[in-house]
Parts: C-alpha cells; sequence; structure tokens
C-alpha cells in the first residue's frame, strides 16, 4: 500500500509562495480544480474526488490527526461513473461535508507540493513526501520540514485535520439581515434605559 509523509500549513496567499514554490520544483505548476465528497465510514476517511474534466477517483487514506509530519497509507481507485457512484456512496454511507479547492500541483523530487486555495477557508500548502518501500517515516518529516525552511515557511501555522474537519469546525455563520424586516429600535435607540 502507498505511504506518504504528509505536512499542511496556512499561508498568506498562493501568488505570493508560488514563485518560491516554482524555483524549488522539477517544473511547471499543474492547476487541478478538485470536488471531493466525503463519506461516513468506520475507519479512515473516503472520498470520492472529481475533477473539471470529468475523471474521478475514489482515494480512502488513514492518517493521525496532529499538526505535525504525519504518515499517511492511502488506496486511490479511478472511477467511470463519478456520478453514479456518489448516488450509490451516499445512500450506504451518508454524507460527511465536501470539499471544493483549486490546487497548483508542484513537484521536488519524491516530493507533491500542493498549493490549495479551498472554498470557505483559504489558502494552505500540503506537502507530500512520497516514501519508497522499507524508508523509515523520519526521512520523510526530515525531507519534508527541509522544504518548507526552504520555502520560508519553517514557523507557518500547521493544520491537523483534513479540510473537511476544519470546514465542519467553522463557526457557523448568522443568517443575512432580511431586507424588509423593521429596523431595529430597541431601547439604546431611543435613550430608554
Amino acid at each position: 500500500m502507498p505511504r506518504n509523509i504528509e505536512i499542511k500549513a496556512r499561508i498568506a496567499s498562493v501568488e505570493a509562495l508560488l514563485p518560491r514554490a516554482r524555483a524549488l520544483a522539477d517544473g511547471a505548476p499543474e492547476l487541478i480544480e478538485q470536488d471531493d465528497t466525503f463519506f461516513r465510514v468506520p475507519q479512515g476517511r473516503l472520498k470520492l474526488r472529481q475533477f473539471a474534466d470529468g475523471s474521478a477517483e475514489l482515494i480512502h487514506y488513514q492518517r493521525p490527526d496532529d499538526g505535525a509530519a504525519r504518515a499517511s497509507d492511502y488506496v486511490v481507485v479511478p472511477v467511470p461513473d463519478a456520478a453514479a457512484l456518489r448516488q450509490a456512496l451516499l445512500r450506504a454511507c451518508g454524507d460527511h461535508g465536501r470539499v471544493r479547492k483549486r490546487r497548483w500541483l508542484l513537484r521536488a523530487g519524491a516530493t507533491r507540493i500542493h498549493l490549495d486555495r479551498v472554498e470557505g477557508l483559504g489558502d494552505f500548502i500540503e506537502l507530500e513526501v512520497v516514501l519508497q518501500p522499507g524508508q523509515a517515516d523520519a526521512d520523510g518529516a526530515a525531507a519534508a520540514h527541509a522544504l518548507l525552511a526552504a520555502l520560508g515557511l519553517a514557523q507557518a501555522p500547521r493544520e491537523a485535520g483534513a479540510y473537511r474537519d476544519l470546514l465542519a469546525a467553522r463557526p457557523p455563520h448568522p443568517p443575512p439581515p432580511d431586507p424588509g424586516a423593521a429596523p431595529d429600535c430597541g431601547r439604546a435607540a431611543t435613550g430608554q434605559r
């Protein structure tokens, strides 16, 4: 089963970091639109990732939720009929959230650099150091930390959970004001105490 070491941090903006990431990468960035639907499962996380070109992948992964560089093992399965599979999984497992993002993907050796703009959350960097069979987690963690330092992000605030978890943890937004409602004429406005 494939494994990698992942680390995620919040960044000020994709545009500000992209030139530094390009300077360290093996090639030009690839822009990918992703729409992930998460499903309720008893172990790990299961998501259907749909791309703008109509292709899709079913991804199951397991990793601890902490801000440190952490190991993740995963399975990726190409999906020929994303709409039908999404409907079947929603019926069988239930909806566990949705994440839409624009991802600028770059590669630096064995590391995938993701510069993500997540709808409703903002901008992030996510590094995935792909481990070779038998390679120690510590090697991947060292590579991730070295790349963050080279990008000037050694002290950037780390994020522990998946984007889905961060979206779910946001405080609810108050409803917008009703334009037809009468103005608030409370005691403060009339001078009464």
